[in-house]
């Protein structure tokens, strides 16, 4: 949905742009086409792989950081606002077809799973130290696994008598787990349970939402693409409620105080075109809101 992001930004050629998901760069890479000399385009990931992505230009900045410590970044460079946020949040194509991270179920690799490979907690410790409540929490929570207790007890009870070391490992103590015909998208939520957990994605998710109504100009656009569940209500109840917990407030005449109004009411989903060019997009949803004035 690239052409829905650039059109949800409504990009000021001589404004300032942050991409927060780097990536492969191609978001970023339109964005910036986009811009005139005067215009500047900030952009982060905290994986090492994507700088080698990056480009020179003078209105051009590559931040190797999380972009839950945005405000912190930007204050550094002297920018006290911006007139667009894109994240578009999820692991990225570079990421999931890169050997050795453990994010595909399609391959045998290490049970890793870290955006930025200098964290400390990885898959395989989740696997082998969570305690069977700890686990099952994470598998219901972020994978939505309708079984995650069963999973949680299989995989302990695994574990006391050999190393699960990578994700071929794991596909195989669960394999008698998953749903009959329906083992990829097991497989795939399970990924995705680990994945949120080992790289704290909520938290960072959370702590994000929260600075963009200081970081964002009054008019200025916040774009958010999520693929699951919870970070998509994470990021409705910010744009349509004004937090993150979906607690209201209202004014004296009951209107709700909130930094922001969304631009469309209901998310953007991807087209059959785009579903057939890529199949990762179909949990996509795409949220746009524009910040009110005088906040």
């Amino acid at each position: 949905m690239l052409n829905e992001c650039l059109e949800g930004l409504e990009i000021n050629p001589d404004g300032v742009y942050v991409d927060v998901t780097f990536g492969g760069g191609g978001h970023s890479r339109e964005i910036f086409k986009k811009l005139s000399s005067k215009g500047q385009l900030i952009v982060f990931d905290q994986d090492p792989d994507a700088k080698k992505n990056a480009w020179e230009a003078p209105n051009f900045h590559f931040i190797a950081a999380n972009f839950s410590f945005i405000s912190n970044h930007l204050r550094a460079m002297g920018i006290k606002h911006v007139d667009g946020v894109l994240a578009d949040l999820g692991v990225s194509s570079h990421q999931f077809d890169e050997g050795e991270r453990g994010f595909s179920i399609r391959s045998n690799d290490d049970l890793d799973m870290r955006m930025n490979k200098s964290g400390d907690l990885t898959a395989k410790e989740v696997v082998a130290t969570y305690s069977e409540r700890d686990l099952t929490k994470v598998l219901k929570m972020y994978g939505e696994l309708q079984n995650a207790y069963k999973v949680a007890t299989t995989i302990i009870l695994a574990r006391e008598t050999r190393e699960i070391n990578t994700t071929g490992d794991l596909m195989e103590i669960l394999a008698s787990c998953a749903p009959k015909h329906k083992e990829n998208r097991f497989f795939a939520q399970l990924f995705q349970a680990l994945r949120i957990e080992v790289n704290e994605e909520i938290d960072v998710l959370e702590r994000f939402l929260n600075q963009m109504e200081t970081v964002i100009k009054p008019g200025g656009r916040l774009v958010v693409m999520s693929y699951h569940s919870l970070e998509d209500r994470l990021v409705k109840n910010y744009m349509k409620r004004g937090s993150i917990e979906g607690k209201v407030e209202k004014d004296f005449f009951g209107n709700i105080l909130k930094p922001f109004d969304e631009v469309v009411r209901h998310p953007i989903t991807p087209n059959e075109e785009e579903l057939e060019l890529n199949t990762r997009s179909r949990s996509a949803k795409l949220r746009i809101a524009v910040k009110r004035d005088g906040e």
